[in-house]
């Protein structure tokens, strides 16, 4: 059995972490990113699963609501689900797909107003998160060098 925090003994070679392994101060910074937004779309996704259980007391029927917008509603329900969770564990795929869980939404957004209603400040900030996202990448990548 292995003690926790120790590197795992592969023949007897203690594994050693070089230079390049560390994580810089850029790194960090869009790990915890990544989280904060991971916890911001999961937020959203149970928002929109709340809304297809009918759990808001005031809120307008699931079954009542139109067609394309219960697609709509399902859709984000589990892509930002999806999104979420493939940020919150700082993989590729998870950045992909939250980008088009962000790039889906705006558009329905901007382009079918009355399917997504959303706010245009909404909208801004969901861009202004996309924005910083590529610069933590960026100077994550820039730091490495």
């Amino acid at each position: 059995m292995q003690a926790r925090g120790r590197e795992p003994d592969l023949g007897g070679d203690r594994i050693e972490r070089s230079a390049t392994t560390r994580t810089s101060n850029w790194d960090t910074a869009l790990i915890w990113f990544m989280r904060v937004t991971a916890l911001v779309w999961l937020a959203k996704s149970i928002w929109s699963w709340a809304a297809i259980l009918d759990a808001w007391p005031h809120g307008r029927p699931f079954e009542g609501e139109p067609f394309g917008r219960q697609a709509a509603i399902v859709y984000f329900a589990v892509i930002d689900a999806t999104a979420a969770i493939g940020l919150w564990l700082t993989s590729a795929w998870g950045g992909v797909i939250w980008l088009l869980a962000v790039t889906s939404s705006v558009t329905l957004a901007l382009l079918t107003p009355l399917l997504l209603p959303m706010p245009v400040a909404l909208i801004g900030a969901q861009i202004s998160i996309v924005l910083i996202y590529f610069l933590l990448s960026w100077s994550a990548a820039r730091e490495v060098r």
